[in-house]
């Protein structure tokens, strides 16, 4: 890694370290750490988790163990992806009404704008799905994981 994690990414990763620190310990449960992971867009395979567990001690995550494991995997990421102003403008592009949530008829709108007729409604639903992190039918700004999972769909 040639950088720190900024700000806006430990501040991803306490997020959903205290949405899986289910009760308020300071620490996730290994059994946990999938799904954690998941939510955060990464997808590890049944043998990471398995190793992943094996070099927990105790069977549990505290948040320092947590940003070791996760930093890194996150600044990968991150590493050729657009920076947190670009996606922040993005996002008030598409959020035309600016009212901090992106609709099915607002995602329509910029999609077509951005790629043309060619994109069907079938193809923004699917996208807004995928997008939709807490499935609202709304999309809200969370810098890293919108970014990355609306990145993917532009670069199609």
């Amino acid at each position: 890694q040639d950088r720190e994690l900024r700000p806006e990414e430990l501040e991803e990763l306490r997020m959903a370290f205290v949405e899986f620190d289910k009760n308020k310990k300071g620490y996730i449960s290994h059994r946990d750490l999938g799904e954690c992971m998941r939510t955060m867009g990464y997808m590890p395979t049944e043998m990471e988790l398995i190793e992943l567990s094996q070099q927990i001690s105790g069977g549990k995550i505290d948040f320092e163990d947590f940003v070791e494991l996760m930093g890194p995997k996150l600044l990968a990421e991150t590493a050729d992806m657009i920076g947190v102003k670009e996606l922040r403008d993005a996002f008030k592009e598409f959020d035309s009404d600016g009212d901090g949530q992106i609709s099915l008829t607002e995602l329509r709108e910029a999609m077509k704008k951005l790629m043309g007729e060619q994109v069907t409604n079938r193809e923004i639903s699917e996208i807004l799905k995928d997008v939709d992190l807490n499935g609202d039918g709304q999309v809200d700004f969370e810098v890293t994981k919108w970014g990355r999972n609306m990145r993917k769909h532009l670069v199609e």
